[in-house]
């Protein structure tokens, strides 16, 4: 089925134009985002079951852009009267002024941007789903994982609890300009299980999970992990600390998309450049890893969490290749970016919601696959580790710097896995290094998409990233 469009957003366009044209006489560059997303939170687990309306995407709202003498200003509103736009029309001009008026009189130094263009453009996108959330059987949905988290428990002799959190949003956005009239609705959805054990040695955590551009159906895939979850719950209590070193390596690809988000996500957000705070920059055409590194980045690379038509400026989603065979050849921007910089905006203007600033973001991230089996690439290593499970990582965008924290290491010797298991890993390196050394790359390939990524500490947005095994050399702790 597809996905409907939101009827509050269908009831409202007409008034948007409306309030697009009456600021049109006063601005140079006019354009509105209206969102409408539904959807809930479920958690699980033994002591705790609860149901929420809310999750981080769920939203409703508007928020004007305008341009003018070189500058652009934003009003964001989510109550109005529909009768009398014209006084809205008259607030917002009253609003945006003042900021105005406040950065002259401040002396704030300030961004002379260009106006942005405004192409003609009629879109109207409802992408399929099987269930919407909020048609969704909470009831079944909370037995289902009341079930599974019950089952996990009794596969695991040390489990000392076991949590699903899921959450699933039906999005729909209106973007209308002077002469841009967009509209999409999508579904996406995500679950994570999460295990703890414990014995003499002290806790363990381990989590799986699933997601995709789909509604709540997904959450069925949680069946298959029960068993999964309960084994690495018990093995992960034989693990050992690593000895720090550098180590032949092979990244899962979770592991891989990590890698992938910190070392070539936040380090090619062109509103970095604008402000000269990544060293990516000064790497445009030049090369930043092996022959193997090729790497897209774009709402229109996988059918993930994020795989939106348009993003939050009315520019159609996009798909870049940001690193082909080494080279490094571009980055992503926003629109305002974009023009500050003299290139075309790539669809990668995100907001948190429509009250927050627009910022350049990842979107999908993705390695692409190479030609080998994972059974070579542990067949070719004289001692090192097969890094699984992705837990969170840092980047340092000025001096291409990464540490990415890993779950688990398995331990290869003379070209096979042991059965040793070290945890937790920390794997750290300066990036072109780390991707100059790839070896190899499989030709099995995986995108995730659970949790968000924030820029700096805030402003939170839903990123998927991944890609195949990938052979490299790295430092570890």
């Amino acid at each position: 089925m597809k996905a409907p469009f939101s009827p509050y957003l269908d009831s409202i366009s007409s008034k948007m134009k409306e309030l697009v044209r009456f600021l049109r006489k006063d601005y140079d560059y006019v354009s509105v985002l209206s969102t409408d997303s539904k959807g809930f939170t479920v958690s699980v687990s033994p002591k705790n079951k609860s149901i929420t309306n809310e999750n981080l995407t769920t939203e409703r709202g508007n928020v004007v852009r305008v341009y003018k003498n070189g500058l652009y200003s934003e009003y964001a509103f989510n109550d109005f009267d529909e009768k009398h736009m014209d006084e809205l029309a008259n607030q917002i001009r009253k609003e945006l002024d003042r900021q105005l008026e406040m950065l002259g009189g401040t002396g704030t130094k300030v961004y002379n941007t260009k106006k942005m263009t405004d192409e003609p453009l009629e879109l109207f996108v409802e992408k399929e789903t099987e269930v919407l959330p909020e048609k969704a059987d909470m009831n079944y949905l909370v037995q289902l994982f009341t079930d599974l988290t019950d089952e996990c428990m009794i596969r695991s002799e040390h489990a000392v609890q076991c949590a699903i959190r899921a959450q699933s949003t039906h999005i729909s956005k209106m973007f209308i300009s002077g002469a841009r009239y967009l509209r999409q609705s999508y579904v996406y959805s995500e679950a994570n299980m999460t295990l703890v054990t414990a014995n003499e040695k002290g806790p363990r955590f381990v989590y799986e999970g699933v997601s995709g551009c789909k509604g709540p159906e997904v959450f069925e895939e949680l069946r298959a992990l029960p068993e999964k979850v309960a084994e690495l719950g018990e093995k992960m209590l034989e693990a050992e600390p690593i000895v720090p070193g550098e180590y032949e390596v092979i990244t899962d690809p979770g592991v891989t998309g990590l890698i992938a988000h910190e070392a070539f996500g936040h380090g090619v957000e062109m509103d970095m450049f604008v402000k000269n705070r990544a060293l990516g920059k000064e790497y445009l055409n030049k090369r930043v890893g092996s022959d193997l590194v090729t790497m897209h980045e774009g709402a229109k690379c996988a059918e993930s969490v994020t795989a939106f038509v348009f993003d939050d400026e009315g520019t159609l989603a996009g798909d870049v290749t940001e690193i082909d065979h080494g080279i490094l050849k571009t980055g992503i921007a926003d629109a305002l970016s974009a023009l500050r910089l003299g290139i075309e905006p790539t669809g990668n203007g995100k907001r948190q919601n429509f009250e927050h600033k627009v910022y350049t973001r990842m979107t999908n991230t993705v390695f692409d696959a190479g030609e080998d089996t994972l059974e070579d690439m542990i067949a070719s290593v004289k001692y090192g580790y097969l890094l699984e499970g992705m837990e969170s990582g840092m980047e340092d965008p000025k001096h291409w710097g990464i540490q990415c924290i890993i779950a688990r290491g398995y331990e290869i010797a003379d070209g096979k896995l042991t059965g040793k298991i070290a945890a937790p890993v920390v794997m750290t390196g300066y990036v072109p290094d780390l991707l100059g050394n790839i070896t190899m790359a499989s030709k099995a390939c995986r995108v995730d998409g659970n949790g968000a990524c924030g820029k700096g500490y805030k402003e939170f947005v839903k990123v998927a990233d991944g890609g195949p095994y990938l052979k490299t050399k790295a430092r570890l702790g």
